[in-house]
Order: structure tokens, then sequence, then C-alpha cells
């Protein structure tokens, strides 16, 4: 509920804009339209709206769209016991008046019809679209009366449609979640099968989906399902159109019982036989870039024919299921590519004698933000080890790019210069702007060795890195925060400082970037505060458990970033 704080003496409540993304939805559907939140308060609204009713977009944004526009038939408040819209919206379902009556901006009120559908974006919150039609006054004439049951569906429940298709399909970058979606959309709805064959990444065609509607849910035909025969360049075959991105058609039992022209079309005899489709509607699934595959919309228990003045919309939720499938896919190429390349750059960890050691990276969720965490460890040529971790500003493959060239850099200078860190590191930030795609970024440089008594010792400097953390073999965990210094790229010299410790007996040393400690709503003290107490309680587990651990715990769900962790065991002495 919206508290004092967030409305203003006239109702207003003060919302966060809209997304670029809903707005831009809501501009092609092609009608008055806008979307409510939770409470009813208007989040977006689109060009249409705006000129149907007289209103410009800031008098919409943050306000109560029942006060704002629901009138009765004398213009006067309509009471919310009232109002259907308000019943539906609060019962989270579709619905529609024929007539109502909306204020318009300079007082007038206007006679309209509407539909009401959940919105569905993928986000934490709920909302509601609402599109608004003017009603038109009474055509003249006589027109000769048709089967309502044959009658096209109507404006505004197509637009409907189309809004919602749009806001579902859009809203994944998953296929499978995609064609899930999609398959929900369109059965029972408008047909009582669907049927989707798609052509993968080396020209194979594949029947993806084969579902019908059955009572209240829907069931998958597997047995129909996989390997299609290629497609044939000259056939004239529905299908075979469809998946060359010809054109859409009708089709029917008839149209594959004549001689069979193709394997396509032997599989399609089946289809036809095996689910007793007496109508359907066969449409290309295009992107922008080629065609992705074909949607089969089939009628077997429906008594009413697909007609000509049904391709339009079919091909319409084709085209937007070709955009969403094509976003799917390059969204899982990119990720592939993000991955392999990380797989590659991040390095093994080197066998030393004594130490226990384990690295993690973990991905972000979101293709486009993998890149520019890292950790590293290596032999120095005097014998210690080198650790390092840390994050290069940016989240992209450009980012992972000059990861890699930050990192080898890192290598070269540790190796050849017999140095502190803090030396290693201040060479490293001399160079970073010069010769390397590098902008900015954080890390700390540690080496370790073996004392003369059998301790492990560590010394670090840290360019801008949130603090290591070490736990005690019995639980005890406290932050390294001293040696801390400039993060690299600002071209601000100013003296790096080394720091030292010594390794207690079986104790664990974790090194880490802030994705891990990161979540939305919470400070990075809190992030770290709860770090520590999941490691202190996670010390006595062996490393790798511990580090695996660590990660599920800490990690936040609604995290974005990718993480990179390594962790040092020290041996527990005699």
């Amino acid at each position: 509920m919206a508290g004092p704080e967030d409305t203003d003496p006239l109702g207003k409540r003060s919302p966060a804009a809209p997304a670029a993304g809903l707005t831009s939805v809501l501009e092609a559907i092609g009608t008055a339209a806008y979307v409510v939140d939770e409470e009813g308060h208007v989040v977006a609204v689109n060009a249409h709206a705006e000129q149907l009713l007289g209103r410009p977009a800031e008098s919409f944004l943050g306000r109560d769209a029942h006060d704002l526009l629901h009138r009765d038939v004398h213009g006067h408040p309509l009471p919310r016991s009232q109002c259907r819209m308000r019943q539906a919206f609060h019962a989270r379902r579709t619905a529609q008046a024929e007539k109502d009556y909306f204020e318009c901006g300079d007082g007038t009120l206007l006679t309209v019809s509407w539909m009401i559908t959940p919105y569905e974006a993928g986000g934490p919150e709920a909302g509601t679209l609402v599109l608004v039609h003017a009603l038109r006054a009474p055509e003249t004439g006589g027109r000769p009366e048709t089967d309502p049951a044959a009658e096209p569906m109507p404006e505004l429940e197509r637009l409907a449609l189309l809004a919602e298709t749009t806001t579902r399909l859009t809203s994944t970058l998953d296929v499978e979640e995609t064609l899930r979606r999609l398959t929900e959309l369109v059965v029972p709805r408008l047909a009582d099968w669907v049927v989707v064959d798609l052509i993968t990444e080396r020209d194979e065609v594949w029947r993806t989906a084969v579902v019908h509607a059955e009572g209240d849910g829907l069931v998958r035909l597997e047995e129909l399902q996989g390997p299609m025969p290629p497609v044939p360049a000259e056939s004239p075959m529905p299908l075979s159109r469809a998946l060359r991105g010809v054109a859409s058609a009708l089709a029917g039992p008839r149209t594959y019982q004549r001689e069979p022209d193709s394997g396509i079309a032997v599989e399609q005899r089946r289809l036809f036989e095996a689910t007793g489709i007496r109508s359907a509607v066969i449409a290309p699934i295009r992107s922008t870039r080629a065609v992705l595959g074909a949607l089969t919309l089939g009628r077997a228990k429906d008594p009413v024919d697909f007609t000509a003045a049904d391709l339009p919309l079919i091909e319409d939720i084709a085209r937007r299921a070709g955009l969403a499938l094509d976003n799917a896919r390059l969204y899982q190429r990119q990720r592939k590519v993000a991955e392999t390349m990380q797989n590659h750059l991040l390095p093994q960890m080197p066998r030393v004698p004594g130490l226990e050691m384990t690295a993690r990276y973990l991905p972000a969720p979101d293709a486009s933000q993998v890149g520019g965490d890292w950790y590293d460890a290596f032999s120095l040529s005097d014998g210690a080890t080198a650790l390092a971790v840390g994050d290069v500003v940016g989240h992209d493959l450009e980012a992972a790019a000059g990861m890699a060239q930050l990192r080898n850099m890192l290598r070269a200078y540790a190796w050849a210069h017999k140095e502190p860190p803090s030396r290693i590191v201040d060479r490293l930030d001399e160079a970073v702007m010069h010769i390397t795609d590098v902008s900015m970024a954080t890390m700390i440089l540690a080496r370790i060795e073996e004392r003369d008594d059998g301790h492990w010792e560590l010394s670090w400097t840290n360019a801008g890195h949130p603090p290591p953390l070490l736990i005690s073999h019995d639980g005890l965990a406290h932050y390294l925060t001293d040696g801390h210094g400039i993060l690299l790229g600002t071209g601000v010299r100013t003296p790096r400082t080394d720091a030292t410790a010594v390794l207690p007996p079986g104790s664990t040393l974790l090194l880490y970037t802030d994705g891990l400690i990161e979540a939305p709503g919470q400070t990075l003290d809190e992030g770290m505060d709860h770090l520590r107490r999941h490691a202190a309680a996670l010390a006595h587990r062996p490393l790798t458990s511990f580090t695996d651990q660590v990660l599920h715990r800490v990690r936040h769900v609604r995290n974005d970033d990718d993480v990179a962790l390594l962790a040092v065991r020290a041996p527990t002495g005699t």
C-alpha cells in the first residue's frame, strides 16, 4: 500500500520513470493502452491513450486510474463497488466491457469499450494492461447476417491477445520457456492443437512441440515430435512454403491426402491422422534476419474452420514469436561464447605442497553481464606463490578481453620482478591505461610462502577491492583491511602499501569479487557481514565443500553480476 509519503495532495503517487521497454511495447500495440501496478496506479501509457483521452502522459503517471478516468453515464465519479474493471483487476483475470465512460482531460465524457488482462513482464511486481477503444456511432444500412462463430476475433480482443503475446514472449530469454508461453497463449483460445517446427542452426528441421488441450490442461504428444525431413526447395505444400518463409496458408486433411511430394508431406499426413485436426493455419516464424520455423494451429473438436480472415492474427502471433525466439537464441549464443571465453581464460590452480587451493567462477545470469571478474594463482621465480583476484570495470566481452590483458601483464611483471606486491601493482597501474583496453579495475595481489618455522605467511596489497577474509580452523573470521589503496586506471599516483599476516594452522583465506556480497537493497557492509558469518560457520568443511557452500549461501539470487572466488587453506600442522 502507498503510504502518506508516496502521494501528493491531489492523490498522485510519485512513481519511478516507466521502463523504456514497457513504454515501447505499449507504443507497438496500435490502440490506446496503459499499464497499472498492483495498487491501480498508472506506470506507463502510450501516445494513443494520450490522444484519445486528451491527457499528457504526466497527468496519467502515478495516478489511480479509476479515480482519474472512470465515470457513470452522467459524468459523476463511479463508486469503486460498481466498477467492473476494478473487480476483475483485483481478481487478476481478463475482462472486457462493451460500453463504459471515461473522462477526458477537458472534462468531456467519452463512451468507450475496454479490455484488461494481467501483465507479465518477468519482473517482481504484478501489473495489469488496459486497452481502450472509443465507441463509434452505429453504422446504418443493411448488412447480411453471418454466423457469429465464424466472425473473426473482435478488434479489441485481437489487440489484447497481441499485447499479451508481446509482453509474455519478450520477457524471457529462454527458448523452451518462450515455446511454453506461446503454447499457453494460443491453446485453447484459438485452437485445439499447436505444432511448432523450428529450423536449427544447422538448417535441420525439428518438430519441437505438438501440444493439445485436454480438459483444463495441455498435453504434449512426444511421439510426434523430433527430427523432420529437409525442406524441399520447390514444394507448393503449406508447411514447406512456410518453412521457406514464402507465405501462410490454410490446410486440412485433404491437403496432404494427395501423393506426397516430400518427406515433410508424409510427416504432415501422419500429423493430421494422429491428431484428428480438420482445419489448420500454418504460418512462418520469422525474425528480422531469417526464417526460424513454422507455427501450425489446428482445430479438431472446434466445429468452426479457420478462414482467410484468421490469417493476419496468426501471422502477427508467429512474427512476435519469431522475434522472441531470435532474441533467445542470440542470448544463448552470446552466453555460450562468453562462458567458453571465460573457461579458456581462467587458469587451473597450481600444485603447492602443503597448501590446498580451489577456485570458482560463476557467470552472471544475463549473458551481457559476463566478463570482468577473474582470479589467478601461479608460481613465482623465487619459489613463492602469487594469488590474485580482480574485477575489470564493465560487463561484456570487452571486459573479459581486458581482464585477460590485465592478468597476462600481471603474470609477466610478477615473474620478472622480485618485488613486493605493492610495487608490482604500481608497475601494472602505470601501464594499464597505455597498453590495454582496461579503463579501471580493482584487484588484490598477494604472495604466500612457507617460513622457516613451518608457518605460511601472506603479504598483499589491495587496489580498491573488497578485503580478503581469513577464517581460523575454529571459526573465528575477520577481514584483512590493511594494505588498502586506490584502484587501477585512475591516473592518480599515490604510494601503495603492503600488509603481512601469518596464516594460523588450518585457517582458510578467501579472496572474492564484489558479486558475492552485493544484493539489491543491501549495503556492502551488510553483505560482508553476511559472508563473514557463513564462512565462519563453514570453516570445518573440506575446502571444496566450503567454497561451494559459500557461493550457495551468500550470493543473492537476484544479483546480476558474475563472481570469482579463490580459497586457500593452510596445513593444520602437527
